[in-house]
């Protein structure tokens, strides 16, 4: 994998991934930010929020499930002394489909966060990551 960070001025840089997308980050206004784009702590957040979102849309679909819709809210904690690593995640996933069974929602997720979520299994080495879920039906 490969990306290349471009500085754009202030505390603002464009992102561009080996496959060509591109997105951009800001630093906070006390650090020179213009809120031009997400802060690169908030990235870890999304790529972790992606990847996870992924696989349990991945797992139920293989798995002949109805899945309609797949959510994933995540808070998290950080420490208060650089570096401010974050120390506690939690995933919050909603869940819709007709008829996807409470067990299978169970296992998608541990699948994810045991064996398949890379961004998961890395940021566990520092943060005490949770999960839970609702099934919303459509």
């Amino acid at each position: 994998m490969q990306a290349t960070i471009k500085w754009a001025g202030g505390a603002c840089f464009s992102a561009e991934s080996g496959t060509g997308h591109t997105v951009v980050m800001d630093g906070p206004p006390d650090m020179g930010g213009e809120n031009r784009g997400a802060r690169p702590m908030e990235m870890l957040l999304v790529g972790l929020g992606g990847c996870t979102a992924f696989d349990v849309v991945h797992i139920l679909r293989k798995g002949r499930h109805a899945v309609t819709d797949c959510q994933v809210e995540i808070t998290a904690e950080r420490a208060d002394t650089p570096p401010k690593v974050f120390t506690g995640i939690h995933l919050h996933y909603r869940i819709a489909g007709d008829g996807v069974p409470v067990a299978a929602v169970e296992r998608a997720i541990s699948l994810s966060a045991e064996k398949y979520c890379s961004a998961s299994i890395m940021l566990g080495k520092v943060a005490d990551i949770t999960h839970d879920f609702e099934l919303v039906h459509d």
